[in-house]
Parts: C-alpha cells; structure tokens; sequence
C-alpha cells in the first residue's frame, strides 16, 4: 500500500511539472517565434503529462473499487449476524414452549398421583371397617355363646348391654366419619386455595412480562424515531454545505471566467476553429463527431436532472400542502412538524443544485456553438477527452481544480 501511495505521488508530481513547462513555452514561441522542430517538443511532453494523469485516474479508481468490495463485505457479516439473532430468539422461543408443555404434563401427574393416593386411602377405610365389622361380629358370637349358657338369668341384662354397646358403635362410626368428611373438606379446600394462589402469581407474571415488553417496544419506536429524525437532519446539512459550496464554487468559477478571459486576451493559447455543422463548431483539438457524442450526452443528463429536479418541488409542495390541511402531528411524542420540515428543506436543496447543474450543461452547449468547448476558461488549454467523456460540462483541468482556480 505504501508503494503505490509513493507510486501514485511520484506521478502525480511527474503529471504536474510537465503541465507548467507546457503552459510557459508557448508564450515563448509568440515572443522568440521559434522553428517548428522546437514547437513539437512541448506537445510530446503534453502528451506524457496525459498519460501519467490517466495513470493517476486508474490507481483512484481501483482505490475506489477496494473500498465498494470493503462495503459490501461488511454488509454480509450484518446480514450473517442478523441471521443467527433470528435463529437464537426461535430456539428461545421453542425451548420456552418445551417448558410449558413440560409444566403441564408434570402438573398433570401430580394430579393423577393425587388421586391414586385418595383411591388407596378410601379402600384402606372401607377394609379396616370390614375387619373392625368381622372382630365385632367374633366377640358378638362369643358373647352369645355365654349369653346362651346364662340366658335365662342374665337375658335382660345382655339385652340392654347390647343396645347400649351397639349404640356407643354407632355413635363412634359416626363421630369417625364425621372427621374423615372434615380433613377431606380441609384438604381440597387448601388445595383450592394452593391452585388459585398459583394461577393469580402465573397471571401477575405475564401481565408484568406483557407490560416489560410493551414497555421496551415503545422505547425502541421512540428511539428509532429520533434516529430518523437525526438522520434527516443530518442530511438537511449535508444539503445545505452542499449548497453553500456550490454557490462559492460558482462564485470562484466566474471569478475563473474573468481571468480566462483576460488571459484569452493575452493569446496564450490559440484555438483553431474547423469547420461548423448543426449549431456546433468543430476545432483543432476535437472533431465533430467527438462534439455530436458529447451534446447527445449532454441533453441526455439535461432532460434526467429536469425530471429530478421537478419530482423534488413537487414533494416539498406536498409536504406544505399535508401541513395546512392539518394531517401533522406538532408534538414531543410524534415530532412529524421537525421531519416535515428538514425533508422539505432537503427536497428545495437538492432540486437547486440540480437546475445548477442543468444551468451549466446549456452553458456548455452554447460553448460549443462558439467553437469554445473543451477548452478550460482557466488557462485557455484543451481538457482532455478522457475528463470530458465523465463529466462532459467539466470547464476546468484537473490540476486546475485540484488548485482550487475553478469549479468543476
């Protein structure tokens, strides 16, 4: 990389010396009126100057090349990077789910469990009143046994024993299933309480999460409304500099026409008028088929930056015409009045500098009509076609504009 900077500077100084020696020897020729062999001589070295100048042009432009290449690198590695975000959040997103269902299915067990164990307790119960039923149904057979020896001395007596045994029984069982009816009650309602404690705390999270979410959203709309508002403004700026620079580039450039025109004057250079055909005149420099390209060029430029120039007002007319129907929002959460106002401005800017640039264009095609065009206002010298064929309404050499003398 430092080779070719070195490279690239060496010729620039090569491309620039020749220029000066070439633009001094003809005002000797006039003056000294030298033989022709000498008179070729500058003209080599014009011709040298060119080349290392193309030269020059081409090391640019590959520079410019390496940086697009650069971009669009960088372009891939967001689009790649945006990818896999995509595909963490959707893993997320299904793992999140997989707990859900997971969830469900265990809540699902322990209900299933639940009810297992109150099956088993209620066949426990049922067995051990059958075998409470079977023990008290042994001592009543006993009982009668003995009853049977002394039945008739104790009949009464075992009567009411009876009765009033099997009447603490019955009270007992009742009093039993009385209990049991309780802690089953007690247990399914703390159950009750323990499922909608568990579901008010489930729904308070999503509502919480639900209102995170929202919350961020709405900080992420306002945060990229700024930034377009930021942005807008910024190139509102951009739009004005621009315009500003124009406008002392076209000061600079007719101070440049003056002093061409004194120049002109001074004869430092003569330019030999050919023959003229279809309002262009043709020179010794450039032929009219070379001249015929570069109006086409020129009028095709023209028409495009017209259209250009027309769709902007247009846009900024709109944007003034939304604004007194009233359809803009004038507030610190919409900011549309500051938006509306920085894109019509930008819109007025850029549609300027277009009817600049067509303004200079008739200028050229007029030039062309005197058997003027291609030559710099500057210093009176051709430009070369190379400079002519990129920027055909060019009044200036490079190593003129580089010095700041002109503006294109």
């Amino acid at each position: 990389m430092a080779a070719k900077k070195k490279s690239t500077s060496t010729a620039k100084k090569s491309a620039k010396k020749p220029v000066k020696k070439s633009a001094k020897r003809p005002a000797k020729k006039q003056v000294k009126k030298a033989s022709k062999s000498t008179a070729k001589k500058p003209a080599k070295k014009n011709a040298a100057a060119v080349k290392k100048a193309a030269a020059v042009k081409k090391v640019a432009a590959k520079k410019v090349a390496a940086k697009k290449v650069a971009a669009k690198k960088v372009a891939a590695k967001k689009v790649a990077a945006k990818k896999v975000a995509a595909k963490k959040v959707a893993a997320k997103k299904k793992a999140d789910l997989a707990k859900k269902v997971a969830a469900q299915k265990a809540a699902a067990k322990k209900k299933a469990e639940l009810a297992k164990k109150v099956a088993a307790k209620k066949k426990a119960d049922a067995l051990k009143k059958a075998e409470l039923a079977k023990r008290a149904a042994a001592k009543k057979a006993e009982a009668k046994k003995k009853a049977d020896i002394a039945r008739e001395k104790a009949r009464l007596k075992a009567e009411a024993d009876r009765q009033r045994k099997q009447a603490a029984r019955e009270k007992e069982a009742q009093a039993k299933a009385k209990e049991r009816e309780r802690q089953a009650a007690e247990k399914a309602r703390l159950k009750a309480r323990a499922e909608a404690e568990k579901a008010r705390l489930k729904e308070k999270a999503e509502r919480d999460k639900q209102r995170a979410a929202e919350a961020a959203e709405r900080a992420a709309t306002k945060a990229a409304a700024e930034a377009e508002k930021a942005r807008i403004r910024e190139e509102a700026a951009a739009a004005k500099a621009a315009a500003k620079a124009a406008a002392e580039a076209e000061k600079a450039r007719l101070k440049a026409e003056a002093e061409a025109k004194k120049r002109a004057e001074a004869k430092k250079f003569i330019i030999v008028k050919g023959p003229s055909e279809d309002g262009i005149t043709s020179t010794k420099e450039f032929d009219l088929k070379f001249l015929f390209a570069q109006r086409d060029a020129l009028r095709i430029e023209r028409a495009k930056l017209l259209g250009q120039a027309d769709r902007l007002e247009d846009e900024a007319n709109a944007l003034i015409a939304d604004a007194e129907m009233g359809d803009v929002q004038f507030d610190d959460e919409g900011g549309e009045g500051d938006t509306m106002v920085v894109e019509r401005e930008r819109d007025q800017v850029l549609s300027a500098q277009a009817r600049q640039t067509v303004s200079e264009i008739d200028a050229a095609i007029e030039r062309m009509g005197r058997g003027e065009y291609g030559y710099s206002v500057v210093s009176g010298f051709p430009i070369p076609k190379e400079r002519l064929k990129a920027l055909p309404w060019a009044t200036e050499l490079v190593t003129e504009r580089a010095g700041g003398l002109g503006r294109r």
